[in-house]
């Protein structure tokens, strides 16, 4: 049996979820000047609800249309993620975010992973000490990159226009 955990557990699990919530949220505002951008805001915008919603009250991830909602946009994630995976195989040139594929494919498994600790979530909200330093890692791992592609200029310089300009 283990014990409850206590009070910095709850604190860094909530934590944890407001940074991936505004993390969604600001890769929903990003897509502004996206080709595709209607649908790949939706795709940042879902989970950036979610996960704010699991900040707010750790308990949402057992209500079924919680769950509902989640599940079905992990699965659709999963889906177009293994379809972006086989393709970056198959025509990959460069680093995994040099390609437009590889950074989507990047978004995409960090929602999976993100949403799938939430749901697992769902019978411990606050989860033991190995679900906290994966929620930990995933949660500072895409601010790290954006930091890191923000200050290398060069990987940038490959990149469409659309994906220069966006502020």
């Amino acid at each position: 049996m283990t014990p409850a955990p206590g009070p910095g557990a709850r604190t860094l699990w909530r934590a944890c979820n407001w940074l991936m919530a505004a993390f969604f949220a600001l890769a929903a505002l990003v897509q502004v000047n996206d080709p595709d951008a209607l649908l790949w805001v939706v795709v940042y915008a879902v989970p950036a609800v979610l996960t704010l919603l699991v900040g707010v009250n750790p308990l949402v991830t057992g209500h079924f249309i919680w769950k509902s909602v989640s599940a079905v946009h992990m699965s659709f994630c999963l889906v177009w993620a293994a379809g972006l995976a086989y393709h970056f195989l198959l025509h990959t040139q460069h680093n995994i975010l040099h390609e437009e594929e590889g950074r989507e494919l990047s978004g995409l498994v960090i929602i999976t992973a993100w949403m799938s600790l939430c749901h697992s979530s769902s019978k411990n909200p606050v989860g033991g000490r190995i679900q906290l330093v994966v929620a930990t890692a995933i949660a500072l791992f895409p601010l790290i990159s954006w930091v890191y592609v923000y200050i290398n200029k060069e990987m940038r310089s490959s990149w469409p226009t659309h994906c220069k300009t966006v502020f």
